[in-house]
């Protein structure tokens, strides 16, 4: 079942002297409970893209439907995750998982029973009261997740989620945080500038060119059931057969 459908979007910035083109013509689409990345070169517009999904920048022309329905509005259905957590300092970790339940004026038994299940089932019940300057990177970035999943969102989008952290703890983040949204089954699109961590963790790659971005290509990644996460996909005799693949796509990118 199809749950994004991003239908030929073009995105132009204008200034007093001049148009630039930033997208041109860029379409695909993710079925339910996939994982897809995006990658392509710096300033391409890859964060461009999520931004219009998630219905905060209107493209130029175009639209974004979100399960065959909403297109090209702030849907409830999206849920956003940022390079940083973005967590409040001065609040616990309860509170910055339940605060946008509150705003939402969704908080409740239920919704209350389903964050105290969230914490346990990933590990953060027993630091519930703690502030985030007490945590470690990854569980920061757990939080976060956490905090996004208790609005129940259909879609989540990921703007380079672990570019903060320390390679050793991105590593093992990516396999906390991809267990998570495997569990939860929701959809999810990533952007990345780490060929690795997208082929890792991605049903499938979108390769973005340079400005103006279009889709150059699409992969197809698939594992053996013996890889069955992140980190053992980079250990899988593919996995680098995949990394060779998209770094020429993106090493012709810079010849061009």
């Amino acid at each position: 079942m199809r749950k994004v459908d991003v239908n030929h979007i073009y995105m132009n910035y204008h200034s007093l002297k001049t148009e630039t083109e930033a997208l041109k013509d860029i379409t695909f689409s993710v079925d339910e409970g996939e994982f897809v990345s995006i990658v392509g070169p710096s300033g391409c517009g890859k964060s461009t893209i999520l931004n219009i999904i998630a219905g905060l920048i209107k493209p130029s022309s175009g639209d974004v439907c979100i399960s065959s329905s909403e297109c090209s509005i702030l849907s409830k259905k999206i849920g956003y995750m940022f390079q940083r957590d973005h967590l409040f300092e001065w609040l616990t970790v309860w509170e910055n998982v339940s605060l946008g339940l509150k705003i939402q004026k969704r908080f409740s038994a239920d919704t209350k029973d389903k964050l105290e299940k969230l914490l346990k089932n990933y590990n953060l019940w027993d630091f519930r009261n703690h502030r985030p300057d007490e945590l470690s990177g990854g569980m920061r970035q757990r939080v976060a997740l956490i905090r996004t999943l208790a609005l129940n969102p259909d879609v989540l989008l990921l703007d380079e989620p672990f570019s903060a952290l320390d390679y050793q703890t991105r590593l093992n983040v990516s396999d906390e945080i991809y267990e998570i949204i495997k569990k939860e089954n929701k959809t999810a699109i990533m952007v990345s500038h780490d060929i690795a961590e997208a082929v890792s963790m991605s049903n499938r790659v979108i390769v973005l060119s340079k400005r103006p971005a279009t889709v150059k290509t699409i992969v197809d990644i698939k594992f053996t059931q013996e890889y069955n996460t992140p980190l053992k996909h980079r250990e899988a005799p593919e996995f680098r057969v995949y990394f060779n693949s998209i770094w020429k796509e993106l090493d012709l990118n810079d010849k061009l």
